[in-house]
């Protein structure tokens, strides 16, 4: 397994700091979607603003453990790099949900929709990359089994989510 996969420790930052505002609804005044329209219901200030900083704080946890090939650059720049990557990877995902009529938080047990369930268990990774890209190109090996591994990674914490009651559904 590629070693540069560490690159995607910083995300569970995001799940670290993100559990306790969803369980204790914490942030009240940024619980606004960003688009309703657009997003869905589910995407909220509060999420990006909660998910980008965990990434970023955990960034500067984990920074020993990046990349050796990213390393010259100031964990700052990365961090957040990679925080807007999170959040921005998510947007895609839930903007073609909406435009093909699924609800946030619904599934759709499809060939497609189990493809899109699929991806959105991963959906930060490519979004990820391309963030990076002004600082460090993510080797192709990387991103592929970055997005196996994270999907895998993802699928279990939706699982323990749910079972701690900051999720509605297990996946």
């Amino acid at each position: 397994m590629s070693a540069e996969l560490t690159i995607f420790l910083p995300v569970l930052g995001a799940v670290v700091l993100h559990a306790p505002v969803l369980r204790y609804d914490l942030l009240k005044p940024l619980k606004r979607p960003i688009s309703a329209r657009l997003f869905g219901a589910n995407k909220t200030w509060r999420g990006a603003g909660v998910m980008f900083t965990g990434v970023f704080l955990a960034t500067g946890v984990a920074w020993s453990l990046m990349p050796d090939s990213i390393q010259d650059e100031s964990w700052l720049v990365v961090g957040a790099l990679i925080g807007a990557g999170t959040v921005l990877g998510e947007l895609p995902n839930s903007f073609l949900k909406r435009r093909i009529g699924i609800a946030p938080g619904e599934r759709r047990l499809t060939p497609g929709g189990i493809a899109l369930v699929v991806y959105d268990q991963a959906d930060f990774v490519p979004a990820i990359a391309l963030c990076l890209l002004p600082v460090w190109t993510m080797p192709l090996d990387t991103l592929v089994l970055g997005f196996v591994a994270v999907a895998a990674v993802h699928f279990v914490v939706n699982v323990i989510g749910y079972a701690i009651g900051a999720r509605e559904q297990p996946i």
